[in-house]
């Protein structure tokens, strides 16, 4: 687990949602948190523009993992998870020390989800060890 980049979502916890929200201050979705906490653990994120918040397929969000140099991992070691909430939307959490950090549409905010996770797991992906070599 990269602890830097945990430690960057943990901060995020209580921010509010915001569908393709990328500023803490007006609100995050999903791809807006896994980004927003690789900035403030050090790097500049390549981010997806266009995406939807309901599709069949996770294509739309694989090449944010290759943009950004995410390691493909099985999802036990995985730092960023990639899971399915539904059949029809894919959803980005970020793996923290006893639980899952992510933004929650229903309740409105970035929460911590204690313990495994309730849906299936699509991709797992480490980030970088160091975030500061992104870009460079």
């Amino acid at each position: 687990m990269n602890a830097a980049f945990a430690e960057a979502a943990a901060s995020l916890i209580g921010v509010r949602f915001r569908l393709h929200g990328r500023d803490p201050v007006t609100g995050l979705d999903c791809v807006g948190v896994v980004a927003e906490a690789m900035r403030r653990a050090g790097t500049e994120p390549v981010v997806p523009a266009g995406y939807r918040l309901r599709t069949v397929s996770v294509s739309g969000l694989l090449p944010f993992a290759q943009a950004n140099r995410f390691e493909p991992v099985e999802p036990p070691d995985a730092d960023v998870v990639l899971v399915m909430v539904s059949p029809i939307q894919p959803h980005l959490v970020i793996r923290t020390s006893g639980g899952f950090i992510h933004a929650h549409a229903g309740i409105g905010r970035v929460t911590f989800l204690p313990g495994a996770l309730p849906w299936p797991i699509a991709r797992g992906w480490q980030v970088p060890a160091s975030l500061h070599s992104i870009g460079n």
